[in-house]
């Protein structure tokens, strides 16, 4: 009798996560706003209504503006496309002083990758203020074999330092702890219980 209490104590202590990873300290996120290839974004250029508003960046990390062609985006910042869309049609002699401005809707261009027990494991398209309930929302939420308690997030910093931190949604979702925003290329691995 006494060698099943041990067992089923064991099982309890041990097997509701399996081996999680020390929660370190995640390094905060290194958030980049740069456009490239997928990406899609919104231009409004004031007074040209019949123009169209949505640019999906191409392969070659161009898209094709009316009146100024092909423009390379691919590696800039909303604000520098902007400027330079504003410039283009200046040097073109479209419009004097042109009012443009630029929304990224969607930033395809980079991921975070969710494995393990969601029910859509892959990659998902990173957002300005992604969070981890997001990106999990985003796979559909776990599986009921899915260890909740013990997701595992790996980070890599631009220096290639990586820094895997265990994290427990239930937390999260109770009001007990603070969401972790998210960065572009961030894995998060939900791993199943043990029973």
């Amino acid at each position: 009798m006494p060698r099943f209490l041990l067992l089923t104590l064991l099982v309890l202590v041990f097997g509701c996560g399996g081996a999680a990873p020390p929660s370190g300290k995640l390094p905060t996120p290194e958030q980049s706003t740069t456009v490239g290839p997928g990406d899609v974004f919104e231009v409004n250029l004031v007074g040209e209504k019949d123009l169209p508003k949505e640019y999906r960046v191409q392969p070659d990390g161009s898209i094709d503006f009316p009146y100024i062609q092909r423009v390379m985006v691919a590696g800039l910042e909303p604000q520098d496309i902007t400027s330079l869309i504003k410039q283009k049609l200046v040097e073109a002699k479209i419009l004097r002083d042109p009012q443009v401005s630029i929304v990224v809707k969607q930033y395809n261009s980079k991921k975070v990758t969710i494995i393990g027990q969601v029910q859509k494991p892959g990659s998902v398209p990173w957002n300005d203020g992604m969070k981890l309930v997001d990106a999990i929302s985003m796979a559909g939420w776990f599986t009921p074999l899915a260890a909740s308690s013990h997701v595992i997030l790996t980070r890599v910093t631009k220096a290639g330092k990586s820094t895997t931190i265990n994290v427990s949604v239930d937390k999260i979702t109770d009001g007990n702890q603070p969401d972790i925003p998210l960065q572009a290329g961030d894995t998060i691995k939900v791993e199943q219980r043990v029973f």
